[in-house]
């Protein structure tokens, strides 16, 4: 996998070779930037994976990023696929719930939020729900949402600006409020 577009363009984004992780295709990827059109501010990269999504969008204007994945492998490969970053980006290994809660404290909020964890867990509208009630997505923020086309869940308070399936894939696009 590579960088698509942007600033580090065609820089290599090595993934694991695991069951667990998924990687988000360049082809779903690019559909997704293309459809949030204009990058810019902070950047949650939940359920990180390789760090594909959240290094495509500092690729495209975001100032910073920071990465969360509960699997140690997969927070080694994030830190590994940054280390050419030059805006400031952050990954942390740690459980999600545990992850939102310490940004709540910090008082830290994002302006696009990207939640991609494992398929058919009901993991989304948890993760949702928290970032509702913590206050982690600035207003006017927006949430990416990648689950397999079958899941269905809850938005809480936020509403769909665009839903997409590619195969087996559906991407949400979520913004707070109406």
């Amino acid at each position: 996998m590579r960088v698509i577009s942007g600033k580090y363009k065609s820089q290599k984004i090595n993934t694991l070779k695991s069951q667990d992780t998924r990687p988000t295709t360049d082809q779903v990827r690019e559909n997704i930037f293309n459809i949030l059109n204009e990058i810019e501010g902070d950047v949650l990269d939940l359920f990180a994976g390789s760090g594909a999504l959240g290094i495509e969008a500092v690729s495209r204007g975001a100032e910073y990023a920071m990465f969360i994945d509960g699997a140690k492998d997969s927070a080694e490969q994030v830190k590994k696929n940054v280390s050419n970053i030059e805006e400031p980006v952050e990954v942390f290994r740690n459980d999600y719930r545990r992850a939102l809660k310490a940004m709540s404290k910090r008082n830290k909020s994002f302006d696009l939020i990207f939640i991609d964890p494992p398929y058919h867990k009901k993991i989304v509208p948890e993760a949702l729900k928290l970032i509702e009630s913590l206050h982690i997505l600035k207003e006017n923020g927006r949430i990416v949402v990648e689950t397999h086309k079958d899941e269905h869940y809850n938005t809480h308070g936020f509403t769909s600006i665009k839903e997409t399936v590619y195969g087996t894939i559906k991407i949400n696009i979520l913004k707070f409020g109406e």
